[in-house]
This record gives structure tokens, C-alpha cells and sequence, in this order.
């Protein structure tokens, strides 16, 4: 984003708003804080910001970061362009209205079954019977996703055995599962960043459980065999680095379908269903506090 005007970014309104920055320096300025590079100082409205991204060559004071906190503005170090999640700062929000939505969800069998449905429908486009368990979802779920690897596999002219890789025998597993090895393990690192930002927890999953990143792979199926599973086909007809290619390619289709923008919107849809969002944040009294509160 550096070549790009950051005074451009727009006021937040109805959508979650991020900014991602590499190759700079940010710091407090006045109230707020900017954004150095090169000879330019440009102001930042963190006020406006629901998640902050800083990557490779990016530096920040304390002061800055403080600032940004206040701000209730979620700070993530990741790689290039959003790929690979590493750490974060204050999580995005003060409220845990969120967080207890997933608790409440996940704790009643019905609410966590009308949930795992509403992934499958997102995921696939496809209404299910309502009486299905979260066994047999799991089934179908499972089958829609061979034929994904079969279809891409044909597509693309590679030989597909079946998802399989060691990760003590890494440079021995084919192309394929490789490739997707690395764009699933970036993929998890992008919803991770967004289910901090909303405040809930990585670790309480609907779909997937017992793990510290359980949601974070429930959110990511959503996605997998839009962009995760093409994209692994397509690296592994290179001939080398295929990891790498991955990665390039998931940048690249990240600005082309805006993933990052729709993961977050995407995790209400889950948690609260086809309810107004606005609903969702509005105090009693029916004074409109903000989205990422």
C-alpha cells in the first residue's frame, strides 16, 4: 500500500475496514497516528480501522501502538500482502458479545447444528435437510470435497492420489500435497487475523474441536475450495518451489476476490444467521454503537 494514497481510504460505515502496510514507518501523530515512507508522511484514521496489517519491513513505536489500542483497532504482524499470520496486539474490540454468541452456539446442540449448516450452505450453495446430523454433514461435506480435488486435478492435468503428507518427510510428498500444505497453512493465518478482530475465540470450533485453532479451520473450509484447492493445482505444475508459488498465487487471488473483506462478514452471517447486522449492535435504548465495539 505504499504507492497508494492512504488518504483514499474510506470512512467506515456498513463494512469492516483493514489497511495493510510493508516497507514503512509508523508513529504517533498528533492524536492519531501516519505513515512514513520515503519522503511522505501520511495520515492514518485508525479511528475508522477495524484491523491494522503490518508487513515485511514495517516498524511502529510504542506510541503508536498504544494509540492504535485505544483506538480498539486489532494490530497483526503478517507476511506479504496479508499471507501468514504471526502475531497480534490488542484484540478489536472491548466487547465480548461475539465471543459469547460462539460460546452460547457451540454449548446448545441446536444453535451449533443450525451453525455447522450454515457453512455447509455458505461453503457449497447448497440447502440441507434440517434433520441431518453434524455426522452425516461432515459425510457430505467430505465427498464434495474429493470431487473438488478430482475436478481440479482433471483441470489442470495433474495425477491426484489423495491429500497425503508427512511433515517429517516433507520434500518427499508430491507437488500437490505440498502446495496445498502451504496455501491452507497462509489461508488459516488470514482467518485467524479476522476472528481476532472480531473478538472471538480460535479455539472454539463447530465443525473441527479440541483444537487451539479449531474455528480458525471451520472459517477457512469456506474458502478452500474456492481459492485453496485451485490454487495448489495450478503451483504444482511448476517444476520447482512450488511453496513459494502457492503463496504468490494466493496474494493474488486475495486482491482479486477481496477475500479479506468477506471473511469477517461471513463469521456474523455463521454466528447470528440472516439477521440486519445493525440489529446486532444496537443498545437497548436504540442508540447505535459502533460494529466493531
Amino acid at each position: 500500500m505504499a504507492n497508494r494514497n492512504l488518504q483514499e481510504i474510506p470512512k467506515f460505515e456498513d463494512n469492516w475496514t483493514y489497511v495493510y502496510f510493508e516497507k514503512g514507518h509508523i508513529e504517533q501523530d498528533l492524536k492519531s497516528v501516519a505513515y512514513t515512507f520515503l519522503d511522505k508522511k501520511i495520515p492514518v484514521p485508525v479511528e475508522t480501522l477495524s484491523l491494522m496489517m503490518l508487513g515485511p519491513g514495517t516498524t511502529i513505536t510504542h506510541e503508536a501502538i498504544k494509540r492504535i489500542a485505544d483506538s480498539r483497532c486489532l494490530l497483526a504482524w503478517v507476511g506479504e500482502e496479508g499471507v501468514k499470520f504471526y502475531s497480534s496486539g490488542y484484540t478489536g474490540t472491548h466487547s465480548s458479545r461475539n465471543l459469547l454468541r460462539q460460546a452460547t452456539a457451540f454449548s446448545d446442540s441446536q444453535e451449533r447444528l443450525k451453525v455447522v449448516h450454515r457453512m455447509y450452505e455458505k461453503r457449497f450453495g447448497e440447502s440441507l435437510g434440517p434433520k441431518l446430523s453434524i455426522e452425516q454433514l461432515r459425510g457430505k461435506e467430505g465427498a464434495r470435497v474429493r470431487k473438488s480435488y478430482q475436478e481440479a486435478a482433471e483441470l489442470y492435468g495433474i495425477k491426484w492420489t489423495g491429500r497425503n503428507y508427512d511433515q517429517s518427510e516433507w520434500l518427499f510428498g508430491d507437488p500437490v500435497n505440498r502446495a496445498l500444505s502451504s496455501v491452507n497453512s497462509c489461508l488459516y493465518g488470514i482467518c485467524q487475523t479476522a476472528i481476532l478482530a472480531v473478538g472471538c475465540s480460535a479455539g472454539i470450533g463447530f465443525i473441527h474441536t479440541g483444537k487451539q485453532l479449531s474455528f480458525v479451520y471451520d472459517i477457512a473450509d469456506l474458502y478452500k475450495t474456492e481459492i485453496a484447492i485451485p490454487i495448489a493445482f495450478e503451483a504444482a505444475k511448476a517444476e520447482t518451489s512450488v511453496e513459494s508459488k502457492a503463496r504468490f498465487l494466493l496474494r493474488d487471488k486475495l486482491k482479486e476476490t477481496r477475500l479479506i473483506k468477506r471473511i469477517i462478514p461471513d463469521i456474523m452471517e455463521i454466528l447470528y444467521g440472516d439477521r440486519d447486522f445493525r440489529e446486532l449492535f444496537t443498545e437497548p435504548e436504540g442508540r447505535d454503537v459502533a460494529i466493531n465495539s
